[in-house]
């Protein structure tokens, strides 16, 4: 890899400062959330991932530069990141077919990152508004949008994207096991617990590929 390949992904002063910036505002708002909401942290690595989705997912799309192609391809491609963002909302679990009740809307504090989530519960749709999920969902759109851009058009970029829809079909198939053996059995506890944990590391996976797109590139 020659010297200006390197510096693509090497961190300037700016990066380091807004790097700075933005872990002092993670600690800030942590604190902030332990005094409203005692005990919200645990387990920590929930926290953890809540704020890995939150931050990984601003960080990748402010750091990515769109290429100079055709106001067709753009179109073509934003159609595409809008269907997928659309798709993630559904899996994810962000939007749901309404329910008997209709609440209207409400504030879960939940751990940081996850919460606080709005949520609407209505006759037509409920919503689930956790902002690990929006922002992450968001920037996988947005990242699409790029690699398909970047790509022109390429297969590869299919490839990509159906990858990244693992990181919201594990939860749909925790919530198949909890239906299945029951809420309070082992497995099912187990599978939701473990839905976190895998659906984060694929969510960082994915959000890897899609920026530096090696296979395009």
């Amino acid at each position: 890899m020659s010297t200006i390949q390197l510096s693509r992904y090497r961190p300037s002063r700016t990066d380091l400062l807004y790097g700075g910036l933005l872990v002092n505002t993670n600690l800030l708002a942590v604190a902030l959330y332990s005094l409203l909401e005692p005990g919200s942290l645990q387990p920590l690595r929930y926290t953890l991932y809540g704020l890995l989705w939150v931050n990984v997912g601003v960080v990748a799309v402010a750091k990515t530069r769109l290429p100079p192609v055709g106001a067709r391809t753009r179109r073509r491609a934003a159609l595409l990141a809008v269907g997928y963002a659309a798709l993630l909302a559904v899996a994810g679990g962000l939007v749901r077919s309404g329910g008997v009740t209709a609440d209207g809307f409400r504030v879960a504090l939940l751990q940081p990152g996850w919460g606080p989530a709005f949520v609407y519960s209505g006759e037509l749709v409920n919503l689930v508004l956790m902002p690990a999920r929006v922002v992450g969902y968001a920037a996988l759109a947005y990242l699409l949008y790029a690699t398909v851009l970047d790509a022109a058009g390429a297969a590869v970029s299919g490839v990509l994207g159906l990858l990244s829809c693992v990181s919201c079909s594990w939860p749909i198939l925790a919530s198949v096991a909890t239906g299945v053996f029951g809420g309070g059995s082992a497995l099912a506890a187990a599978a939701v617990s473990a839905s976190y944990d895998v659906s984060t590391a694929v969510y960082l996976v994915t959000v890897a590929l899609l920026y530096w797109r090696p296979l395009v590139r």
